[in-house]
């Protein structure tokens, strides 16, 4: 019995901070730099911390949280919010927020995070955290692309989107990850989930 009661408060201290870590990604919205297409903001930093803190359910329940709260109306995406978002072009890499966390997640942890007692190395949540960008940059650029060439009927050629919303990001998301490792360990060790 005991047992059971352990695990039922980490799951509850688990749903606790995927809602936190969906209000920090919304703040994240906000933290940035505006440019041609796509901003930079600290959204991406929230995510992979998400994904390499909570494992690869809560991870990805965070960032599903925050898309729904955005999707529904509430202006948390860094260019409003609300179901019409998602002809936006940089929709794309806002879909790839669960995907990434969930992968980033089940790298460093598995599929069951509370279950693990011993914390993962930096290089291996490093490792997982660039993957997890690779991710969200896949479905970033795509729709990005696409979205100009069809929605929008703008030209913009592959390699400029391949440049615009990949190429130019990746000085800041090296940072992100190397710093976002580092977070993620000293939370882990205090957190003891």
């Amino acid at each position: 019995m005991p047992q059971s009661a352990n695990r039922s408060e980490k799951q509850l201290r688990l749903y606790l901070l995927s809602s936190l870590f969906a209000a920090l990604t919304a703040v994240g919205a906000f933290i940035k730099i505006p440019l041609q297409h796509v901003d930079v903001t600290l959204q991406t930093f929230f995510v992979i911390l998400a994904g390499s803190v909570l494992g690869p359910k809560f991870g990805a329940l965070s960032q599903i949280l925050y898309l729904v709260v955005g999707l529904l109306g509430v202006p948390i995406f860094s260019r409003g919010g609300g179901p019409g978002y998602i002809f936006q072009p940089t929709f794309g890499y806002l879909l790839g927020y669960p995907i990434a966390a969930y992968l980033i997640g089940y790298l460093v942890w598995g599929k069951k995070r509370f279950r693990c007692s011993t914390v993962p190395t930096f290089l291996r949540i490093c490792f997982s955290k660039s993957l997890g960008v690779l991710i969200i940059f896949l479905f970033g650029v795509t729709i990005l692309y696409f979205n100009f060439k069809i929605l929008i009927g703008a030209p913009l050629s592959l390699r400029s989107a391949i440049w615009t919303g990949f190429i130019v990001f990746i000085p800041g998301d090296i940072v992100k990850i190397f710093l976002s490792s580092l977070v993620a360990i000293k939370l882990n060790r205090i957190l003891k989930i």
